[in-house]
C-alpha cells in the first residue's frame, strides 16, 4: 500500500487481529532482526520457523533427545544460529540453514531465559538466566559457566559475592533477570533487592548500581533496538524506562573512565554514583485503577512505543503506550492467557502467544484517504452535477508536452558502489540470512493408498464396458490379427509397449488403407461400430479411436 494514501493522523500502533499461526502448542516466540522469520518454541521440544511474509512453516528443527517444553528461543545477529533453551534443564543451538544441531549442554537449573551475545555473528557465548540460580555465562564451544554476581558486595572491588542462602549449598530462592547491552560487552542484571547491577562479564565485576525506589524484585529486563532504553518490570507492578547515557559502542571503557573518576571510600555508594550516570529514570508506566501485573513487556521497532500483556489468566489484553507516557491503546482479544509477546522490528505488528498454543498477529486496520491521489481530489458526500470546460478535452500539442530534461546524459552512471543500508547497524548486513527456501511436504500415504485405490477402481472400469464396447474389441481383433503379423508370433495377445513393425507389416497396412470397405448387410447399429475400428500404423496392435460424438 502506498504510504501517501495512508491517513497520517491515524497512530502508528496494531489494532486489531489480522491472522493466526497455528502448530502444535507455541510457547516462546521471537523474530530476526529484519522481521522475515519467526522462531516458535513448541512444548514438545520442537523450535518451528516461520516465514512472515508467506505466513508458511520455512523449517522445523527438532532433537531427538529433548522433548520438553521450550521455554526460550534467541537468534543470533545475523540470523544463522538459533539457541534454544528448554525445560530438561539444556541448550542447543541450530544452524538455520542446514537444519542441524551445533552443541547441546545440559545446565544444573532449568534456564527461563537464554540470550545470545549480540556483538558476533556467529556466537559462541550466551546468557542463561536459570529459575532459581544467579545468571550465567555459557561458553557454548566448550560447555563452561561462570555465574555472574547478583548484589553489590560489601568488601572488595566487585568480586563475586557467596550465596544469599544460609545453607550454602541450596541456589537462591529468586530468579533474576539479566540482558546484554547492544554491544555486548556489559550485562545489566536486575535482583530481588530491586537494584540493576551494571557488570563486565568477561571479568566477573560488578561496575555500577542503580537502585529502584521501592524495592521491587525486578522479573523482566529489555534494552531497546537501539541500545538508548532500557526497560524493567518490577513486582510492584510498575513499568519503568531508563535512559542510557554510556556511548553505544565502548561503554565498557566508559564505565571504566567513569570508576577512575569517581572518588569514594564505600563501596556501594561508588557504584551507585556510578549508576547514577548510566541510567536515568525516564518514565514509569502502570494501570492506577486495576493495579495489575505485567508480562512480556518490550519495545516497538523504533522504540516510540512500549507494550506489555497483563498477566491475568483469563484474558488476553495487550496494553500499548506511547513513550511520553500516554496509554494509546488496549487490545482484547481472546479469553485467553498471553504466554509471550513480540512486537515486529520493521512493521507496526505485534505477535503474541495464547494460553492453548496460537500465535495471534494483531496488524493495523489502515484507512484509506483517497484525496491525497491528486491534489485536487475532494471527496463529495453526494452526487454533484459536473458540467465540462470547453478546452477539457482539447489535445494539447506535442510541442508543448516536450520539456528538456536536467539530467545530464554525458554523465557516468555508477553501478559498482553499494550504498550501506540505513537499516543496518553494520557493514557486514550482506551476510544476514532473511529467508529460507520453501521445503515442499511429502502426501500423507493414507492419502496416496486412496489414490491408488481410486485409480485402479478407474482402470477396472475401463476395462469392464459394455457388451457394445465387448463386441467391438473382438471385431478390432480379428481385424488386427489379419492385418499386423507380429501378434501371430505372441499368440494374439495384445502387447502393452510399443513395438515397431516389420516393412512387410507396413505394406500390409497400407494396402488394407487403400481397399474400400464393403458395405455389410448387417444392422446399422452394428455397421456404424464395424467402421469405426482404425489401424494405427505406429502400432503392431490395433488401435481404436472413439468419437463421441456418434449416439448409440
Amino acid at each position: 500500500m502506498n504510504a501517501p494514501i495512508i491517513d497520517p493522523l491515524q497512530g502508528d500502533f496494531p489494532e486489531v487481529i489480522e491472522e493466526y499461526l497455528e502448530h502444535g502448542v507455541m510457547k516462546c516466540i521471537a523474530f530476526n532482526r529484519r522481521g522475515t522469520l519467526l522462531a516458535a518454541g513448541c512444548s514438545d521440544g520442537s523450535c518451528v520457523i516461520w516465514d512472515f511474509e508467506t505466513r508458511g512453516i520455512a523449517k522445523e528443527l527438532r532433537d531427538r533427545h529433548c522433548a520438553a517444553a521450550i521455554t526460550s528461543v534467541c537468534w543470533s545477529k545475523y540470523g544463522h544460529r538459533i539457541l534454544v533453551s528448554a525445560a530438561d534443564k539444556s541448550l542447543t543451538l541450530w544452524d538455520v540453514v542446514s537444519g542441524e544441531k551445533v552443541t547441546r549442554i545440559v545446565l544444573q537449573q532449568t534456564p527461563l531465559q537464554a540470550r545470545l551475545h549480540p556483538g558476533s555473528s556467529i556466537p559462541s557465548v550466551c546468557l542463561a538466566c536459570p529459575l532459581s540460580s544467579a545468571p550465567m555465562i555459557v561458553d557454548l564451544s566448550t560447555g563452561s559457566t561462570t555465574a555472574l554476581p547478583v548484589t553489590v558486595p560489601d568488601m572488595g572491588n566487585g568480586v563475586a559475592p557467596p550465596s544469599r542462602n544460609k545453607n550454602p549449598d541450596t541456589t537462591p530462592f529468586t530468579l533474576t533477570a539479566a540482558c546484554f547491552n547492544k554491544n555486548g560487552d556489559l550485562v545489566y542484571v536486575g535482583n530481588s533487592k530491586g537494584e540493576i547491577l551494571i557488570i563486565d562479564h568477561k571479568n566477573v565485576k560488578v561496575l555500577a548500581m542503580i537502585p529502584i525506589s521501592g524495592g521491587a524484585v525486578i522479573k523482566n529486563i529489555v534494552f531497546s533496538r537501539n541500545g538508548q532504553y532500557l526497560l524493567t518490570n518490577s513486582n510492584d507492578r510498575i513499568i519503568r524506562i531508563y535512559e542510557n547515557l554510556l556511548p553505544l559502542k565502548d561503554g565498557l571503557k566508559a564505565l571504566d573512565d567513569l570508576n577512575e573518576t569517581i572518588e569514594e571510600e564505600d563501596t556501594v555508594e561508588k557504584m551507585k554514583a556510578v549508576g547514577s550516570k548510566c541510567l536515568v529514570l525516564f518514565r514509569e508506566f502502570q494501570d492506577l485503577i486495576t493495579k495489575m501485573h505485567w508480562k512480556a513487556p518490550c519495545f516497538s521497532g523504533d522504540g516510540e512505543w512500549v507494550i506489555a500483556a497483563s498477566a491475568s489468566k483469563g484474558e488476553h489484553k495487550i496494553y500499548i503506550w506511547d513513550r511520553v507516557g500516554h496509554l494509546v491503546k488496549i487490545l482484547e482479544g481472546p479469553k485467553e492467557a498471553v504466554f509471550d509477546l513480540a512486537w515486529h522490528p520493521v512493521h507496526p505488528i505485534i505477535v503474541s502467544v495464547s494460553l492453548t498454543g496460537l500465535v495471534y498477529i494483531w496488524a493495523k486496520d489502515y484507512t484509506e484517504n483517497w484525496s491525497a491521489f491528486a491534489p485536487d481530489f475532494k471527496e463529495l458526500e453526494e452526487n454533484e452535477e459536473y458540467v465540462e470546460r470547453e478546452d477539457e478535452f482539447d489535445l494539447v500539442p506535442e510541442t508543448e508536452k516536450v520539456k528538456e530534461s536536467d539530467v545530464n546524459e554525458d554523465d557516468e552512471v555508477d553501478i559498482v558502489t553499494v550504498e550501506k543500508d540505513p537499516f543496518s547497524d553494520s557493514d557486514m548486513s550482506q551476510e544476514e540470512l532473511c529467508f529460507l527456501p520453501a521445503i515442499p511436504c511429502p502426501d500423507v500415504p493414507e492419502q496416496q493408498d486412496k489414490c491408488v485405490g481410486s485409480s485402479s477402481k478407474l482402470i477396472d472400469s475401463n476395462h469392464s464396458g459394455s457388451p457394445l464396447s465387448e463386441e467391438n474389441g473382438q471385431n478390432g481383433q480379428a481385424t488386427n490379427n489379419a492385418s499386423s503379423p507380429l501378434e501371430e508370433d505372441t499368440g494374439g495377445t495384445r502387447l502393452k509397449r510399443k513395438r515397431k513393425p516389420s516393412e512387410k507389416g507396413l505394406e500390409l497396412q497400407a494396402e488394407k488403407v487403400r481397399k474400400p470397405l464393403k458395405p455389410l448387410k448387417s444392422s446399422g447399429r452394428l455397421s456404424k461400430t464395424k467402421n469405426k475400428s482404425v489401424v494405427d500404423p505406429d502400432y503392431g496392435n490395433g488401435v481404436y479411436a472413439d468419437d463421441g460424438s456418434d449416439d448409440y
